[in-house]
């Protein structure tokens, strides 16, 4: 953890934020998961093991993907770093350019649909997990929507350099759609346990 927040806080451009907000998600997924594990066995809850249980192993299986999702992006970017080094009147320099910053777009695109499996997730342990962990829920509720918010940036920041807008608007749109549901659903989470700590 202290080697990669010291890379992210140099000067080279990898990590950055896309590695940062697929750590953002990881550490969400993890509250999640540390708030099923409160849950599970327990009598008060008996009504929600089956479901609590399905939660811990997805939860598992995704933050495995997360994780990986933190060098992802680091690694979609190196080619598109590589094609900024090309003097213009290489052979093919439009094509590998194009290619090089769809692959950067990509990337974050679909960190992005990993990240959105969290939401769902957290809506139903905001209601099933245990109350002495709620607090955990709306805090990853935060940290998800952070993530998501902070991962797009990816998206948008290289299709904006792609030449085929067709190809560029699909991604765009997907990104916009996921943003705005998953904003929805997270700050209602949120807002939801914030009004029963009063």
């Amino acid at each position: 953890m202290r080697n990669f927040l010291d890379k992210l806080a140099s000067a080279e451009p990898t990590p950055g934020g896309g590695g940062a907000s697929a750590l953002i998600a990881s550490i969400g997924c993890c509250l999640c998961s540390m708030v099923a594990n409160l849950t599970t066995g327990k009598k008060k809850y008996a009504q929600y093991q089956e479901k609590i249980e399905e939660h811990i192993e997805k939860l598992r299986e995704l933050n495995e993907r997360l994780l990986s999702d933190i060098d992802k992006d680091a690694q979609a970017f190196k080619p598109l770093a590589s094609a900024y080094a090309l003097d213009k009147s290489t052979p093919g320099y439009e094509g590998i350019m194009e290619d090089a910053t769809y692959a950067a777009a990509l990337a974050p695109l679909e960190i992005t649909r990993d990240i959105y499996e969290l939401v769902p997730i957290i809506e139903e342990l905001s209601v099933m997990g245990s109350r002495l962990a709620i607090s955990d829920v709306a805090v990853a509720a935060a940290a998800t929507r952070a993530a998501i918010d902070g991962i797009v940036m990816n998206v948008y920041i290289n299709t904006k350099s792609l030449k085929d807008r067709q190809r560029a608007e699909a991604m765009n749109t997907e990104a916009d759609e996921i943003v705005s549901d998953a904003a929805k659903r997270l700050n209602r989470v949120y807002s939801d346990i914030m009004s029963g700590m009063h």
